[in-house]
């Protein structure tokens, strides 16, 4: 056992979650992951975690898991609300299913991930929430325009939450990576999409490790609970927008 208290992740069985949750571990910290592939996180075999095979667009799922987890560890200290999908494609020819999906992952998955944790944060007034957007929550990109909506989603509710738990001292975090070396490619369909993002990413020599998102995420939450990292936005050096 650990005396550090409870970090949660969603998305936890590859890429950015799943270099978190070993950050985090090493410092430590006991873990809740969550993710729909049992296991890939068995795979991880990260001390004093809690895993649940659980997919965010199940409220329900999540707040079991939550209050599973904290049975044995104690409270959650920090919510990452990294689950994610990326269905980029061009507008006119998408299926709109691929919309629903998105929608109810990005955007519905984030608020039914911070449903559990939020109101016991305040209460305890110690807390950090980490909400995984991207640098196409900020901009508009060719073949994004579902996922740009919805990482812009995440951006303004980030912002409402903040505003609203900064008086109790609960930290509220947006991650924005650019070109991050994960699984993401494979979530796109749109052969004529996946062929321009790879020669988009070919040409800058590919994306940065998961492990540098980590370290990050690790450096905002080491510090102190009244300094806030508002955002933390990271590309490759090549990417230029």
């Amino acid at each position: 056992m650990t005396d550090k208290p409870l970090v949660a992740i969603t998305g936890a069985s590859s890429g950015i979650g799943a270099a978190t949750a070993r950050a985090f571990a090493k410092d430590g910290h006991p873990l809740l992951l969550m993710a729909r592939r049992r296991d890939r996180m068995e795979e991880l075999d990260l001390p004093n975690a809690h895993l649940a095979e659980v997919d965010v667009r199940d409220r329900d799922a999540v707040a079991a898991a939550v209050t599973a987890a904290e049975e044995r560890f104690g409270p959650t200290d920090v919510m990452f609300a990294n689950a994610g999908i990326a269905r980029l494609g061009n507008l006119f020819r998408q299926d709109p299913a691929e919309w629903d999906e998105s929608i109810d992952i990005n955007a519905k998955g984030v608020m039914n991930s911070i449903h559990p944790v939020m109101n016991g944060m305040k209460e305890r007034r110690r807390g950090t929430i980490f909400m995984m957007s991207s640098i196409a929550g900020r901009k508009i990109y060719p073949d994004h325009t579902v996922y740009c909506g919805t990482k812009f989603f995440v951006h303004a509710i980030s912002e409402s939450l903040r505003a609203q738990l900064a008086p109790h001292d609960v930290r509220v975090v947006v991650l924005s990576p650019g070109i991050i070396e994960t699984e993401v490619l494979d979530h796109v369909t749109d052969p004529d999409t996946l062929a321009n993002y790879r020669a988009n990413k070919q040409r800058i020599e590919g994306g940065i490790s998961a492990d540098h998102v980590a370290e990050m995420i690790l450096f905002a939450y080491r510090m102190p609970q009244n300094v806030l990292i508002q955002e933390m936005v990271v590309t490759p050096t090549r990417q230029e927008y």
